[in-house]
């Protein structure tokens, strides 16, 4: 079936300060070598989805920068193909205002795909491997107007979800709610939506018209709540990792060390592909001593490394001691350093000498660039 895909570049950017200062949320880099939006970008590729929009609402360059034709995820088509947009980009664009005011601003390219009977609504926030076939396979066979990819296990009393569905014995909505710290037992919203692209286009018009933008509240939601919309849900097995505040993301990236969820993660149903940078491989010195690490290519190790994450190009010089980190590219950790629980973003060097300390919970956050 034909199904074209829309991701909302910008979610949840205020969420994780300094990390995403400069970058959206999609191109924030995770797991040594990739960036967020490579896990969607990938899903939707290896399920025949051949046209993409990714709406940026501002720090898009990076972004633009890591994606460049959409080469690596076979997406440079001539007809169809991936597509920045970005409807506020000019000084006459009004600010944005929600998901549905950005669909509404681009419901011109929604109205292009001719061929395309649905739309795949996904946030770059979540990551997860799935093979998006069966979740379009599930919604037309369900009859439902909207479908929900959702999974157990999230919900917790003390995260708020955007969206949490509460089902029967019977496998039915018993429940809905939104902006919630739904208790256990609720199923959370990945953030990934399948509706008719005729559908959506109604309803955007409608709740814009109605100066509604929040797409969960003032759209699934609401219309759910006054019987003017079905909503199915599916649920998804395997691992999905959130990441919408800083501690979530710190989590996530320590958690790919695990191997079950690092197998689930990058190959479930399919490989997660991002853009290829050659590099030399990693050098590990005499006396380096490295356990329990995801390390890219490039880096230079002579120091102390243990449960951490070091992306591309990284150096660590001896006498270093580095654990429970996530140390980005081309970061400079000098002779002697101690650092636990401690993000580092890009082209950071610490000096010699220091120390570095925070816990799982609040990480001890570098921006990137800075010298301390």
């Amino acid at each position: 079936m034909n199904a074209m895909g829309i991701i909302f570049a910008n979610i949840y950017d205020s969420s994780l300060g300094e990390l995403t200062n400069k970058r959206t949320m999609a191109s924030l880099p995770f797991g040594g070598r990739y960036r967020q939006i490579d896990f969607i970008l990938s899903n939707m590729a290896n399920s025949g989805i051949r046209r993409v929009g990714i709406i940026s609402r501002y720090k898009y360059n990076s972004l633009m920068n890591h994606i460049g034709s959409g080469e690596e995820w076979d997406l440079e088509l001539q007809q169809g193909g991936l597509e920045f947009l970005n409807p506020y980009f000019t000084g006459n664009a009004p600010s944005y205002q929600g998901k549905l005011d950005a669909l509404h601003s681009v419901a011109d390219y929604l109205e292009e795909g001719s061929k395309d009977d649905y739309v795949v609504l996904a946030d770059p926030s979540v990551l997860y491997n799935i093979d998006l076939n069966k979740v379009l396979e599930a919604h037309v066979s369900s009859g439902k107007d909207i479908t929900v990819v959702t999974k157990a296990g999230i919900a917790n009393g003390k995260k708020r979800l955007d969206l949490a569905i509460k089902l029967d014995e019977a496998g039915e909505i018993s429940d809905l709610t939104v902006d919630l710290a739904a208790p256990e037992g609720y199923l959370a919203s990945m953030g990934l939506f399948v509706i008719a692209k005729e559908l959506l286009l109604h309803h955007v018009r409608e709740a814009v018209a109605r100066n509604r933008y929040r797409f969960e509240r003032d759209f699934l939601s609401l219309q759910y709540h006054e019987n003017n919309l079905t909503v199915g849900v599916y649920q998804h097995e395997g691992v999905v990792l959130f990441n919408e505040s800083t501690q979530e993301y710190f989590e996530s990236n320590l958690a790919i060390l695990k191997r079950d969820v690092y197998q689930d993660l990058f190959f479930g149903n399919h490989p997660i592909y991002t853009k290829v940078r050659d590099r030399v491989p990693t050098y590990y010195g005499e006396n380096s001593q490295i356990s329990h690490c995801c390390v890219a290519d490039g880096c230079v190790l002579d120091g102390a490394v243990k449960d951490s994450i070091l992306f591309r190009q990284v150096q660590i010089a001896a006498g270093a001691q580095v654990e429970n980190c996530v140390i980005m590219n081309d970061a400079v950790i000098g002779e002697g350093c101690v650092l636990k629980n401690v993000i580092l973003d890009k082209d950071v060097v610490v000096r010699p000498g220091s120390t570095l300390i925070g816990s799982p919970a609040t990480p001890v956050i570098i921006k990137r660039g800075e010298v301390v």
